[in-house]
């Protein structure tokens, strides 16, 4: 018989997702809260939105935060040129050999 750990967030006595380990259930609720604490910001807003649209968008804004702060701060979400591998050890061989 196989042990399998797992790690429930739970919300106000509802089960919101199961993980298999307490860091990513961690991140989730953290990603929650922050969620949670969006919410009364998007309502306080001249914005006619529904609480649903409000929810929405806070869980969308919470999840992308990482972004969001890029563009808060002025920065542009634009992929930069992926950096140039370093050669493997087998080309970097023949090149000393040459």
């Amino acid at each position: 018989m196989a042990v399998v750990t797992q790690f429930v967030v739970v919300r106000e006595g509802v089960e919101k997702m199961t993980f298999t380990s307490k860091k990513e259930a961690d991140a989730y609720d953290k990603m929650l809260d922050v969620a949670d604490n969006l919410m009364p910001f998007l309502s306080k807003s001249e914005l006619e939105l529904t609480e649903a649209d409000i929810e929405k968008l806070s869980f969308y804004l919470a999840q992308n935060k990482d972004d969001l702060q890029v563009l808060l701060k002025g920065g542009s979400l634009e992929k930069k040129a992926p950096a140039k591998k370093a050669p493997k050890k087998a080309d970097t061989k023949e090149a000393k050999d040459a």
